[in-house]
């Protein structure tokens, strides 16, 4: 019996995309487990939306759960095909044209060794291994099993039928025959029942479109939630496209910006560089003039004189004095530039986050709000109520523009009003259907329950 107790458990260890014992198996985080192949293809036919589910209770995850083996329920597999899984049968124990089948056998029906009376149904010798080890089914009275037999058990009653005494001699059970003592009372309960039947058709058809109203609802959440899960996604990567396009065009700017400013560097570089040169050039030749001269100065009278008409001549050379230096700060003004446009960017991209942060927030799909939690959200819904001193309890006196009700223990005379019977009864039920008046009728009510009358 372990093994039939094994048998019986085999779904239990079962992929239930491949409907065959788990191969490999994997637990995913909801607690279900399946071959580790079979959840692995489900999963991958699941890539296009980044979201992967359970296929048994439908729970989504946004990352694909790593995929571990189960050593634990890999052992009980192996454990189970070992000892729980019983050889197939000898063909002469299946049934045959003409044998008694058993009642129990989901698969290729057994033949049947046994008929419970009190079941009643037949048993193969598998099938009937509890009634033999149950102590309740052992009172049983079990039979050789017979197609007659099964024949004369009453379909209305399940108990077995014998041969009536009445003349046409018919097979019935004692059920029946006490019925038959009540046909005057069956009428009755025909008609009542028939009464009922057509009441319960109504509330069955009434549940029935109940049912068929929820699945169309149900269906349609269920295209909302993937078309907000594709919207969501097509935001996002539109989103992160447009915020890498700013940043490239950022990019740009600053490979042109530091361009302009290393070829003006060059520019500017080079001009000095040659005023530079031409300076140390007539340094040079000034140098070479003062030498002569002193020399000159150094000589006898004669060469003096000779020679002084040449070098007394004066030079062409580049005053220093020429050459001026306006007070630049050179590329700082590049910075505070660029700084500037910063403090513009930023300024923008405040401005706009709030409007992109109210237009994620203004996503509804679903028309009805969420139950308010806190003072301020039950304020959005409050109104200044009055009340009518036409229909209003003779216990309460009205007061501060008829917005405020005090209970009073007597009675209050009133004048009889031409208005205060005039609402029709539809008319005053619409009124107490009202939410706030309804809240004031039960606060009202209660509080004059009690009052003496």
């Amino acid at each position: 019996m372990a093994q039939q107790g094994l048998q019986l458990d085999e779904d239990k260890y079962s992929c239930s995309i491949c409907l065959d014992l788990l191969k490999d198996p994997v637990t995913i985080p909801c607690g279900h487990s399946y071959c580790m192949s079979c959840i692995g293809t489900h999963w991958d036919e699941e890539d296009h939306r980044k979201i992967y589910s359970c296929p048994q209770c439908r729970e989504t995850f946004k990352r694909k759960p790593v995929l571990k083996k189960s050593t634990i329920l890999a052992d009980l597999v192996e454990d189970l095909k070992k000892t729980g899984l019983r050889a197939e049968p000898d063909d002469h124990c299946y049934a045959r044209p003409g044998d008694v089948a058993c009642d129990v056998c989901t698969q290729r029906k057994l033949k049947a060794v046994k008929f419970c009376l009190t079941c009643p149904a037949s048993y193969c010798e598998y099938h009937l291994q509890p009634h033999y080890d149950a102590p309740p089914l052992q009172k049983h009275k079990l039979v050789d099993p017979s197609k007659k037999l099964q024949e004369n058990i009453c379909p209305h009653h399940g108990e077995a039928m014998e041969m009536s005494g009445h003349p046409d001699q018919q097979w019935t059970c004692f059920l029946c025959l006490t019925d038959e003592n009540k046909d005057h009372k069956k009428g009755s309960a025909a008609a009542e029942m028939s009464g009922k039947q057509k009441k319960l058709l109504v509330r069955r058809q009434q549940i029935q479109k109940g049912i068929w109203d929820r699945e169309k609802e149900v269906k349609l959440l269920r295209q909302e939630v993937e078309a907000i899960n594709a919207s969501a996604d097509k935001a996002v990567e539109d989103s992160e496209k447009i915020f890498t396009e700013l940043i490239r065009l950022a990019w740009k700017r600053s490979a042109d910006v530091q361009q302009q400013i290393r070829s003006q560097q060059e520019s500017e570089v080079s001009r000095v560089r040659e005023l530079q040169e031409k300076l140390e050039r007539e340094i040079t030749q000034l140098k070479k003039k003062d030498a002569e001269l002193e020399k000159l100065s150094n000589s006898d009278h004669n060469r003096f004189l000779l020679n002084y008409p040449s070098l007394s001549i004066p030079s062409d050379a580049t005053h220093s004095s020429s050459i001026k230096i306006r007070p630049l700060r050179y590329f700082e003004d590049v910075t505070t530039t660029v700084s500037e446009l910063r403090d513009k960017l930023q300024d923008i991209l405040r401005d706009t986050w709030t409007d992109i942060s109210d237009a994620v927030a203004e996503v509804d799909v679903l028309l009805s709000e969420p139950e308010p939690k806190t003072r301020a959200g039950f304020l959005k819904y409050s109104q200044e109520i009055t009340l009518n001193p036409n229909t209003a309890n003779s216990h309460l006196l009205l007061s501060d523009g008829n917005r405020k009700a005090t209970v009073l223990k007597q009675k209050q005379v009133q004048q009889e009003a031409p208005k205060r019977l005039m609402m029709t009864p539809k008319e005053h039920q619409g009124f107490l259907n009202r939410p706030c008046v309804a809240f004031l009728h039960a606060t009202i009510t209660s509080y004059t329950r009690y009052m003496p009358r």
